[in-house]
């Protein structure tokens, strides 16, 4: 058996071939492609299949906004998709369409041990609620609830919640915010364009002047890459401080969500940022912020929590699901 999965995200778009033998999913294929340089997923989906063709039993996508009724917009770049416009181009009569999250929940399911690293043991519960969380491009939410028979992913935007101040200091920041926008949701601030975003209220706050080098950097390269690998190096304050916020409410939001959909199987935190700034989560801040939730601290210290290292795990969820269809 051999299916399609997808990772669409705004900054690029993962297409790979799984093959599944005695319910091991193997990738036999991934190919990588820059989401700005095509005007839709039908040009991406056409061209791979085109040069890399294959009998298919199935397919599955993860798109990085809603899906309703087999149809998404992403989020953040804009696309239309429609999955009976892509089942055409792959001479399938199916396409499942999925929120990414709901793609990476499922890939969870897979996770080799090495896939991720240990933040707290706490004590699984057989049958428990587990919940993801995952900051990019933008910030995905998500979960997966047992049946009776097998765990079912949770579709969600709960990444556009409001944006919630802890102390005078995030109050600050939410009235930062509120110069420019109407709407402060998490992603605004957890997300590669948010770290960008805590940088500039911080130095926003700060006597000292932007120094040469960083000013370079930022013109040059990524520039959430850029003020996370500053951080990490404690080469610039308003990086550092930047950086401890971001991990500090990323840790504070994965609480949140842990308490929503009370995730006693546990909690995932994935997304491209993690693995990135991991000795920085590992430092403690995330954690502390994770269990601050009062008279509910000892419910928490009870949920396992790991970070996914696997940058794969959407694509590889995407392609679980696909199977499942396929096995009726």
């Amino acid at each position: 058996m051999m299916v399609l999965s997808g990772d669409v995200g705004g900054t690029k778009v993962n297409l790979a071939y799984y093959a599944l033998e005695s319910g091991k999913l193997t990738r036999v294929l991934l190919q990588t492609y820059p989401s700005r340089k095509f005007d839709s997923l039908s040009a991406i989906v056409r061209l791979f299949f085109r040069e890399h063709p294959a009998s298919l039993t199935g397919a599955a996508i993860g798109i990085a906004g809603p899906v309703d009724a087999g149809r998404s917009t992403l989020t953040n770049l804009g696309w239309d998709v429609d999955a009976a416009d892509l089942a055409r181009d792959l001479r399938l009569e199916q396409v499942a369409l999925l929120n990414d999250l709901e793609a990476t929940a499922y890939g969870t399911l897979r996770l080799e041990a090495s896939d991720a690293v240990l933040l707290q043991e706490g004590r699984s519960r057989s049958g428990g609620a587990i919940a993801v969380i995952a900051a990019g491009t933008g910030l995905g939410e998500g979960g997966l609830v047992w049946d009776g028979s097998g765990y079912r992913a949770l579709p969600s935007e709960g990444g556009h919640v409001d944006f919630a101040p802890r102390d005078e200091l995030e109050m600050d920041l939410l009235r930062f915010l509120m110069q420019d926008l109407d709407h402060i949701s998490y992603e605004r601030i957890l997300s590669g364009p948010g770290l960008s975003v805590l940088y500039r209220f911080f130095r926003s706050r700060s006597s000292e002047r932007e120094p040469r080098w960083l000013t370079e950097a930022l013109s040059a390269g990524n520039p959430s890459a850029v003020i996370s690998a500053a951080g990490l190096e404690r080469r610039d304050t308003a990086c550092i401080d930047a950086l401890d916020l971001f991990v500090s409410l990323y840790g504070a939001e994965a609480g949140n969500l842990a308490l929503k959909i009370f995730a006693s199987g546990g909690v995932y935190v994935a997304g491209g940022i993690a693995p990135k700034i991991i000795e920085k989560i590992q430092e403690g801040g995330f954690l502390t912020s994770f269990l601050d939730k009062g008279r509910h601290r000892g419910l928490l210290e009870q949920i396992p929590l790991r970070v996914v290292l696997d940058e794969h795990t959407a694509l590889t969820g995407a392609a679980h699901y696909a199977a499942l269809l396929s096995r009726g």
